[in-house]
């Protein structure tokens, strides 16, 4: 049996400068950290000549072409597994919020397929075999930033250059700075979920639009790299962090809706000083920023929404459970 554990992204700026329509012409940037919530893929050896895949359904089949989740699929595929198994998923939140769930399952899978078979995979394959498993391969309409947060790990600022080459940076900032992040942070559920692909699909089509608008979202992401370097500024980093979300929402594409807009301005009058609507748009976790005293008082105005409390994560997929 192998257990693979991979962790979810928190995006703070510069989403969207990752899609290829952008970066090919110039340059994206993205700083993002994983948090300590994860995504579990558990594989084990089957007795009988069948391949079993559990997550929200079941399937069982004997030939692994004919496995319709489209990720176990192509993972399977790409590892050259060719024994039946039995593939189980868990995640600690669900699909369609905005933490990068396809993309960190993806990373997950081929962790868990290689360890299957006896081998290695660093952190830039896996990266990279999942960007060509989801935007090759079946051809979404999606970049690359949440491939390479759930296999590098921790707080990173990651450009994407013309070449199609990606450059991981860890983000230098002291513990101090790290603890007071996650002091001011509030990860609250919309109770909204959504498939990012038809906005990011409109992106990449509304490219020539929107590319200056993007150049300015990927500037403020080398501002919050440089506010949350060293000992940080916490609230420069809260007031770029809104600065952020006003230019991404600004670009229309269902990103926002009047639900979610009452929500961030309820927020910002009962003392939020920043934040965001995590992923693509349209629905999933917001991301609040403010002095913690004025988090019972954030609470109350939006009426007790789910909340999702997190720790930065500093480590990226891995084995955490290896027999044969």
């Amino acid at each position: 049996m192998i257990i693979s554990q991979t962790p979810y992204r928190v995006s703070f700026a510069g989403g969207g400068t990752d899609l290829p329509a952008f970066y090919h012409d110039d340059h994206g940037a993205v700083l993002s950290t994983t948090i300590d919530r994860y995504m579990y893929v558990n594989v084990h050896r089957r007795f009988e000549p069948t391949y079993r895949i559990a997550y929200s359904e079941i399937e069982l089949t004997e030939d692994p072409a004919s496995i319709r989740h489209e990720l176990v699929r192509e993972a399977l595929q790409l590892t050259e597994i060719d024994e039946p198994i039995e593939v189980t998923t868990i995640g600690d939140v669900p699909a369609g919020t905005g933490m990068g769930s396809s993309s960190t399952l993806t990373v997950g899978l081929l962790n868990a397929f290689y360890a299957y078979s006896g081998k290695l995979a660093s952190a830039d394959k896996l990266s990279r075999e999942a960007c060509g498993i989801e935007i090759e391969t079946l051809g979404k309409p999606i970049g690359r930033q949440d491939q390479y947060a759930a296999a590098f790990g921790g707080l990173n600022f990651i450009k994407f250059m013309p070449d199609d080459s990606v450059v991981v940076e860890p983000v230098p900032c002291t513990q101090e700075a790290r603890k007071e992040l996650e002091s001011r942070a509030l990860l609250l559920y919309t109770n909204q979920t959504r498939s990012a692909d038809g906005i990011l699909q409109k992106q990449s089509d509304g490219m020539d639009k929107q590319r200056e608008k993007l150049r300015s979202m990927r500037d403020l992401a080398y501002a919050m790299r440089d506010a949350i370097s060293g000992k940080g500024d916490l609230d420069l980093f809260a007031e770029l962090l809104h600065d952020g979300w006003q230019l991404k929402r600004s670009q229309g594409y269902g990103i926002s809706d009047p639900m979610i807009d009452s929500w961030y301005e309820a927020a910002m009058q009962a003392g939020a000083q920043g934040g965001k609507l995590l992923g693509a748009g349209g629905g999933g976790f917001v991301l609040l920023l403010a002095p913690p005293e004025r988090h019972e008082k954030i609470r109350e105005v939006l009426k007790y929404p789910k909340e999702l409390d997190f720790s930065l994560e500093n480590t990226g997929s891995r084995i955490i459970y290896f027999n044969q």
